[in-house]
């Protein structure tokens, strides 16, 4: 693993934990929608960097 994958896998699973608080506390479902695509767009492409495709 290399230090760019870590960081998009490390802020993918900081978002998540931004959507789960902003759950709990009832924010607009817009913002909700915009956090999961932005965390699922790192999370994946965390992924696909690391070099287990090879």
């Amino acid at each position: 693993m290399t230090g760019l994958n870590t960081i998009l896998i490390v802020v993918g699973l900081f978002l998540i934990g931004g959507i789960i608080s902003f759950v709990k506390q009832g924010m607009p479902k817009s913002l909700i929608t915009l956090l999961s695509i932005g965390a699922a767009m790192c999370l994946v492409a965390g992924i696909m960097r690391l070099d287990y495709w090879n």
